[in-house]
Parts: C-alpha cells; structure tokens; sequence
C-alpha cells in the first residue's frame, strides 16, 4: 500500500545502459518520494523516450528536458503507463514543449497494442499489459536490460493500490502471472517502478506481492465473517497498521478485494 515515508537517499539517477530516472517532485502519501519520469535511450542515440513525464508541473518538465538537451538529444516519444494525473496530467503540456507524440491505452488512446515492440532510435520497448491498479495501466520491458518499468503495478517500497471501481484484482492478479512468468523466462530480473526505488530483484518483488495479496484476501474473508459489514469497517480491522492517510485508499483495495471475493467465493 502507497504510504511508506519518503526516502531521501533516492533520487533518481541513471540505471542500466538505457534508463534514467528524473524524480518530480511530489512526493506524499500516495506518490512516495514523488513520480518517477523515465527516460529511456540506446547507447549512442539522440532519440529519447519518455515515460511518464508526471503532473502539470512546468520545473519538472523543463528539468526533464534540460536531462535531454543538455546531451544533445531530443524526446522521440512519450509513453504513458496509465491515465492518474501524478503520472499523466502533463502530458498534452509535454507534448506542446516536445512536438512528439504520446501513446497510451485508454482513456481517449488506443495506440498501444498488448506484446508491441516499439522501436526508437534503435532502442526496443515490449508493451506488455499490466490491468489491474486500474483498466489502462501498461507495463514496459527493456529486452536489452531485462528490466520492467512498472508504472504503478509495482512499487519501490511497498504495496500498490488497486484502484476501485476502474482497477480490479481479478485483472491485477492476472498481470502479476504474466510478470511472474517474465521472471521466471528471464526475460525479466529488475524494476523500475513508478514511485519509489530501482528494485534489483524482480522475481522476489512479485513473490512478495502475490504473497501479500493471498495474505489480504484472507484477512478480509475474515473480517467480514466477523461481522465487518463495510469497507470502511474492513479498512479498520485489516488496514490498522496502515497510516491513516491512506485509508481512503485502502477502502478502494477493499472494494475491489470484496468485489473478487463476491465472484470467487
């Protein structure tokens, strides 16, 4: 869950030969140490893409591009993850500054496809679907670097929100398999998430979170055999070491965690 104290030893920074990270800064309850916009980069190329260039905050965006500029390089393409504003409120605003384009999935964009390549400059990008935080979210693989940007399906601390009514754990579940199995295949062996740190061990990270999520399920099976008769009342027993800050967030997770169990009894 979204709520962890921010970091102050992260701050972005270069990751791999292809990606770097240039941290916004809005960092809060629910953003952690504030949106990570990723820029990703053959070696060697001046075409740049941009992955979630974050909230309509005009520093940010300017410093986004003096990381590109400043080494000669120009934005070729701006990817978004998914529609929730921290990661995507700023991009008609990008693209005004930039002149390239923006692919998403939903949400007014149906311009990604589910296992494209993108390529770029020589740099290879696999679209891979990730549903489940919420109807649109989109994951991205680096073949070269065999490394994940998450969006918010992962985190860099922590757990996610599944962002009822538009997310469903059903469908979260679901891409959580699928990026076990990119795991598993080796084709996947690292993070980059989209709030918080670069995680090394993607295959213990998506243990983890299928373990929590088990752990959650019943958690809330057993509060409502106890008589929890609301979200609200759920959040209060299963979420108590939670900060309450993010409650309003919980009681998302736990409508789409009733939800799922309503189908799956």
């Amino acid at each position: 869950m979204h709520g962890a104290e921010v970091d102050p030893t992260w701050a972005g920074g270069r990751f791999g030969e292809r990606a770097e990270c240039v941290l916004c800064p809005n960092p809060s309850p629910m953003t952690l140490d504030g949106t990570n916009t990723w820029l990703l980069a053959e070696p060697g190329s001046d075409e740049v893409v941009v992955v979630d260039p974050g909230p309509l905050d005009e520093g940010h965006l300017q410093n986004v591009l003096r990381h590109v500029t400043d080494s000669g390089r120009r934005v070729a393409l701006t990817l978004l993850t998914h529609g929730h504003a921290d990661h995507a409120e700023s991009a008609d605003r990008f693209h005004a500054l930039t002149g390239a384009p923006v692919r998403a999935f939903g949400r007014g964009h149906d311009d990604i496809r589910p296992g494209e390549t993108i390529r770029v400059g020589g740099l290879e990008v696999l679209a891979v679907e990730t549903p489940g935080h919420t109807s649109d979210s989109f994951s991205f693989v680096l073949p070269a670097d065999t490394t994940l940007l998450t969006g918010d399906t992962f985190l860099g601390r922590g757990t996610t929100v599944v962002a009822w009514p538009d997310g469903s754990l059903e469908s979260y579940l679901e891409s959580l398999d699928r990026i076990e199995r990119l795991t598993a295949s080796g084709a996947v062996t690292s993070l980059l998430p989209g709030h918080g740190p670069f995680v090394p061990d993607a295959a213990a990270t998506v243990t983890f979170y299928l373990r929590h999520r088990a752990e959650r399920l019943e958690q809330v099976r057993a509060a409502v055999a106890g008589g929890a008769a609301t979200a609200r009342d759920v959040v209060e027993t299963v979420y108590a070491d939670v900060p309450r800050s993010v409650w309003p967030a919980a009681q998302l997770s736990v409508q789409a965690q009733l939800e799922y169990l309503r189908e799956h009894p």
